[in-house]
Parts: C-alpha cells; sequence; structure tokens
C-alpha cells in the first residue's frame, strides 16, 4: 500500500511519559565504552555516581531515555514495513543539560516526508520536556523507507555540512568491544540485527553491526573530551548522517575539524579496520 503522507503528518502528538536515573545514565555511557581507563577521573565523571564534580550527562541520552520508537507510525495507522526503513540520520538540539534522574514527557510528531524517488525520507521530531513544562531537548531523526518514495513531495533538503578540503585538526581512535552491541542493546534498542547472526545475515552482513547511535554517541563522548574538558553539558547541539556499518570489535577513527573559536566541530567517522570505510558524514558538535 503506498505511503499515505497525509496520515502520517496529520497524525496527533504522541505523549510518552519517560523517566530516568543515574543507574540508566552510567549504563548508557558504559554502553559507549566509558571508564577505561577505570582509575582516570575524567572517565569516572561518566560512570561514577559520587563524583566530586557530579555524573555528566552526555545529550545523546536523551535520544535513549525519550524511547519513542515508531508509535507515531502505529497511531496513523501507517503501513510500513520496517525491514525496509533504516536509520538515516540524527539530529539533536539541546536546551539546557540532562538531569541524571528525572521525570519527563516525550511529545512525538512527523513533522515532514520526502520523496527521494526509490525511497521515502520520514523525518520523526521529539522534544523531551521535564517536569517544570521546559523543553531539554529537541530530537529529528531521518527514517529511510525504501520502496516508499515515487509519489510525487518535494525532496527535502540536503542535509550535507561538508568538510574542510585539508588535513584535520586532530583525528580520535577508539576501539570497540566485540560485545559492545549487547552492551547497547541494554539501553533500549532490541533489534536483533545487533545480536543475531542469523537475522544479520539475512540483511546482508556477515555479522552483527553496532547501533548507528552508539558510534555517534562514541564521537560526541571524545568531542566532550577533548575540547570541553568532559564537560557534556557545553554541548548544544550534534547532527550526523548514517553514511555506513560498523562492527563491534573494530576502531572508529573519528576525524575533526574545528573553527578558531572552538565552538562548532565538524566530523566524519571511519572504521580503521576496513581501510577507513565511511561510517559517520555530514556530522557537527556544537559548544558553548
Amino acid at each position: 500500500m503506498p505511503l499515505d503522507v497525509e496520515k502520517l503528518t496529520s497524525a496527533p502528538p504522541v505523549r510518552t511519559e519517560v523517566t530516568w536515573d543515574d543507574r540508566d545514565v552510567r549504563l548508557y555511557h558504559l554502553a559507549l565504552g566509558a571508564g577505561v581507563p577505570e582509575t582516570d577521573p575524567a572517565e569516572l565523571r561518566y560512570v561514577y555516581e559520587r563524583h566530586p564534580q557530579g555524573l555528566q550527562v552526555l545529550p545523546l541520552f536523551g535520544v535513549v531515555a525519550a524511547g519513542v520508537g515508531f508509535q507515531v507510525f502505529d497511531q496513523a495507522g501507517a503501513d510500513i514495513d520496517l525491514a525496509q526503513a533504516l536509520h538515516g540520520g540524527q539530529e539533536v538540539t539541546v536546551y539546557r543539560p540532562l538531569p541524571a534522574a528525572a521525570k519527563a514527557t516525550a511529545i512525538t510528531s512527523v513533522t515532514d516526508v520526502y520523496d527521494k524517488g526509490k525511497a521515502a525520507v520520514i523525518v520523526q521530531e521529539s522534544t523531551l520536556v521535564g517536569e517544570d513544562e521546559e523543553p531539554l531537548l529537541t530530537q529529528r531523526n531521518q527514517i529511510f523507507v525504501h520502496g516508499e518514495g515515487g509519489f510525487g513531495g518535494e525532496r527535502g533538503p540536503s542535509g550535507r555540512t561538508p568538510v574542510p578540503d585539508r588535513a584535520p585538526d586532530v583525528v580520535l581512535e577508539l576501539p570497540t568491544l566485540p560485545q559492545q552491541a549487547l552492551l547497547y542493546r541494554l539501553t533500549g534498542d532490541w533489534n536483533p540485527l545487533h545480536a543475531d547472526p542469523a537475522t544479520a545475515r539475512a540483511a546482508g552482513h556477515d555479522r552483527p553491526i553496532l547501533h548507528g547511535l552508539c558510534t555517534f554517541g562514541m564521537a560526541v563522548k571524545a568531542v566532550a573530551d577533548r575540547f570541553l574538558d568532559g564537560d557534556a553539558g557545553a554541548v548544544t547541539g550534534c547532527r550526523t548522517r548514517f553514511a555506513g556499518t560498523f562492527h563491534p570489535g573494530e576502531t572508529l577513527r573519528v576525524h575533526v575539524w574545528s573553527d578558531p573559536a572552538g565552538r562548532s566541530h565538524l566530523l566524519r567517522a571511519t572504521a580503521a579496520d576496513r581501510d577507513d570505510a565511511p561510517v559517520l558524514d555530514h556530522a557537527l558538535v556544537t559548544t558553548r
């Protein structure tokens, strides 16, 4: 059945009540590879709830905490084959630092559906609102649905943020664990693509792959560590396009170009073990 664009974009917002505490935050950071070495005070800020400087909370934790999934699709009665859906990009705007524990509400809707010819791109937006009714952050994810294009809609913005035509200012090497996808699944993404070899092979992969949001979270943490002295609350926004697969156990190579003021960092991430195959592209982290 063709994608019903009007039904998707006119569906009422879905409100989801969410809660989290410092255990959820620590688990998320551990799933990104934080806490190595285990005696490093800078790493302990992410994983030790009694750290003298307080527990840091990376902004992408808000994407995990909201846990909105595809509820809007379900409410709109959209007939979408999720096997043909791919997380193509993610953007987060941060209004204030995330607390280590909170009750909040995620308000989610589909804002746009773009026609890319052979695929449709569904833009799902969710704002996380605190108990004081003030927003914490807004996330926008782009979902590519193969076979649903060609309906005559707008192609939408390119979303490209090219890096400068020069060598990066910094190149960071981030090793991962062979079981890292299994750890990251504990934050709430249960897609068997990241755990079951048979499912991965059926999707065209020789083994389970790591979550795109995990690799992106690792890259944002690396920027906070390298340029912000680990102050995750200084991150005001981030975005990326997911350009390729990454396997647990590989090394993520993050190339960074910073502006002179140090408030804008362009990123490109590659799989160092596979001839720098692209993983994240057109990525940006902005800071205070």
